[in-house]
């Protein structure tokens, strides 16, 4: 994503300074060529050699100093992305009336790249009308705003916004800015995760054990590709993803009722999730205790979502399966894939060692309608998620 990537980091004058030295050294680790622009108020709050040695490259300050004099035309056009963060109520007030008395004030007037500003301030300075309406006409004129957020400030808690977002989520927006115009950007995509839950009585579970990984890594990436995500989840302990719609469900009928809401308008489906295949035939009201000797419990097979999902599928929606294996995976997925008239669908062995359940990697192989045939080594799955998509966007454009 960001390898090659040509990143200007604007940094203005507020505590929050000392995250966007995470922000460097996340963007320089994933490839990205950063460029920090420090205001002199922010050298007060991180001194440059902080930057210097995140991103290894020398922190521009002033269009005075030697050989810097059109560094703001330069880095303003060369950049794939102008970020700045934290955007001050002063920044985010002298970029919106224009003004360029320093070098970052300059760059933001000269730039032909993409904006994204991070505000960051006091919660009464960001409700102030002033700041509301500098926000907005930086908006009119193409800015992407990201946050701030609710959360403790220097001077102590509050309620209402100020905080910075997090790096995590700035470099989330970031790289959806810079997807804008990809093949996933503005496309509906339903993505389902995680296992479901069917009740033997009110306090035990039918369930599996997928952990919802894979799912959510596929609707962070789809979301960052710019398309419009919902993920439907069952019962998982992760972090909700940055972005994405979530709509949490519980049961196999459950999430198949939630699926058959989104298909008509989904652009795609993926089905990572891992539903129940099969449900207690008469749950039991009450819990019965172990002192009641053995218990047989009579089951019987869930509905199958993807399939249900085939006569009101939307014409041209690319549609990716799922199959978890114990043996014979090819040839299974392959027999899937033509049975439930999928474009793609992503196999693996549940017994191989690092793959599967309850891990962060997984190696798969991709089996599309044509034929192919696309082995992937061992990888972490949000590796796993973005080469998945990779045959998704070449569907959505071939």
């Amino acid at each position: 994503m960001w390898a090659g990537r040509h990143v200007v980091l604007g940094v203005s004058g507020g505590i929050a300074c000392y995250k966007s030295c995470f922000l460097a050294r996340s963007l320089t680790e994933a490839g990205a060529r950063v460029d920090v622009v420090l205001t002199q108020a922010a050298a007060e709050f991180v001194r440059p050699v902080t930057f210097e040695a995140l991103t290894g490259r020398p922190v521009v300050r002033s269009l005075w100093e030697p050989g810097e004099a059109l560094a703001h035309i330069r880095l303003g056009h060369d950049a794939d992305l102008i970020l700045v963060a934290p955007a001050t109520a002063h920044l985010i007030a002298r970029a919106a009336q224009g003004l360029a008395d320093d070098v970052l004030t300059a760059l933001l007037l000269a730039r032909t790249a993409p904006l994204l500003l991070a505000p960051a301030m006091n919660d009464e300075m960001y409700a102030n009308a002033a700041t509301t309406a500098n926000l907005a006409l930086l908006r009119e004129r193409g800015a992407a705003i990201v946050g701030p957020e609710r959360g403790a400030l220097a001077e102590g808690p509050s309620e209402r916004p100020g905080r910075m977002s997090e790096p995590a989520t700035i470099l989330a927006h970031a790289a959806r800015l810079l997807h804008r115009a990809g093949p996933l950007a503005g496309r509906r995509v339903v993505v389902t995760a995680g296992p479901t839950r069917e009740s033997i009585d009110p306090v035990r579970v039918v369930t599996n054990r997928s952990s919802g990984r894979m799912g959510y890594e596929l609707a962070a990436a789809a979301w960052e590709r710019g398309a419009d995500v919902v993920l439907i989840s069952g019962p998982s302990g992760l972090d909700v993803p940055i972005g994405p719609l979530v709509r949490r469900v519980e049961t196999t009928a459950e999430m198949e009722a939630a699926v058959g809401q989104e298909i008509a308008a989904a652009d795609v489906l993926v089905m990572a999730a891992a539903p129940a295949d099969f449900r207690p035939r008469e749950p039991a009201s009450g819990k019965r205790g172990r002192d009641a000797g053995s218990l047989s419990i009579a089951l019987e097979p869930t509905a199958d979502i993807l399939l249900a999902t085939r006569p009101r599928r939307k014409p041209g929606a690319v549609i990716v399966g799922f199959a978890l294996e114990t043996g014979s995976a090819l040839e299974r997925g392959r027999n899937k894939l033509a049975r439930k008239e999928l474009d793609l669908i992503v196999v693996n062995d549940a017994l191989e060692r690092g793959a599967g359940f309850e891990v962060a990697t997984n190696r798969v192989t991709i089996l599309d309608r044509d034929g192919a045939e696309h082995r992937l080594p061992l990888m972490e799955k949000r590796a796993v998620a973005e080469a998945i998509l990779d045959h998704v966007e070449a569907r959505c454009v071939g």
